[in-house]
C-alpha cells in the first residue's frame, strides 16, 4: 500500500460469487482458433471481482463489526501527516486473507476513522513477467459495469456506484515480482468526513 508499511497482517474473508461468463459458438471454427476475450479469463475466477473485499458495509461502526477484528499498527508518511492525511485506525480479520486476482491478498486493511468503516486495502503479488497483461484484463473486469475516472497500465480508478476503486500495478525493488494494489472507500463516508473533492 502506498503511504505506509505494515507491521502485522493476517486475514480471512469470504469471496462474492460472480457469474461465469458463457462461451460463445465458434460456428464451426475450433476454439484454438478463436483468441478468448480478456474478460473471460478474469470473470470466470471470483476473486477477480473487488466486491468480494467487502466483508462488511462501509459506514459500519467498529465495535458493530459483525467479524472479529485486531489492530494493526501502520507507519504513515511524515509528509502526508503533515498535511493532515489520512489518520485512520486500521484492522485486519484473523485467519487467512481473502483472495484476490487469483492469489491469496498479502496484505488487506479495513481501516475506520471516527470509529466508522471508510477505506478498504488489499494487495497481493503478481508475476512480474505477466503482471501488465493481468492488470489490464483486471481492469477490464473493473470498470466493464463502472465509470472511469483514469486508466494507464499502471493505473485503474472507477466510480461503481457510491463505492470508488482505485487500483495500482508497480514494482517491487530487486524482485520478479510486482505488487498490485486495490484501495476501496464509500463516496458517502468520504463526504461525510469533509474529504470531497471540489466540485458543483
Amino acid at each position: 500500500m502506498r503511504g505506509y508499511a505494515r507491521l502485522t497482517v493476517g486475514v480471512a474473508g469470504p469471496l462474492l460469487v460472480v457469474a461465469c461468463v458463457a462461451t460463445p459458438p465458434t460456428h464451426g471454427s475450433t476454439q484454438a482458433d478463436q483468441p478468448a476475450p480478456a474478460q473471460n479469463v478474469t470473470v470466470a475466477d471470483a476473486s477477480y471481482d473487488w466486491h468480494g473485499l467487502l466483508l462488511v458495509p462501509f459506514g459500519t461502526l467498529l465495535k458493530a463489526s459483525p467479524i472479529p477484528l485486531h489492530e494493526v499498527l501502520l507507519f504513515h508518511d511524515e509528509s502526508q501527516s503533515a498535511a493532515g492525511g489520512d489518520n485512520n485506525d486500521c484492522y485486519t480479520v484473523d485467519g487467512a486473507p481473502p483472495r484476490f486476482l487469483g492469489h491469496q491478498a498479502e496484505e488487506y486493511f479495513l481501516c475506520f476513522r471516527r470509529d466508522r468503516l471508510k477505506r478498504i486495502d488489499a494487495s497481493v503479488r503478481v508475476a512480474g513477467a505477466q503482471a501488465e497483461q493481468t492488470f489490464a484484463r483486471a481492469c477490464a473486469v473493473w470498470l466493464k459495469d463502472a465509470t472511469p475516472t483514469a486508466g494507464t497500465t499502471s493505473l485503474c480508478d472507477g466510480r461503481d456506484g457510491e463505492i470508488v476503486f482505485s487500483a495500482r500495478l508497480a514494482d517491487i525493488p530487486g524482485q520478479t515480482e510486482a505488487r498490485l494494489s486495490m484501495t476501496l472507500s464509500n463516496v458517502a463516508e468520504r463526504d461525510a468526513m469533509g474529504t470531497a473533492p471540489p466540485g458543483p
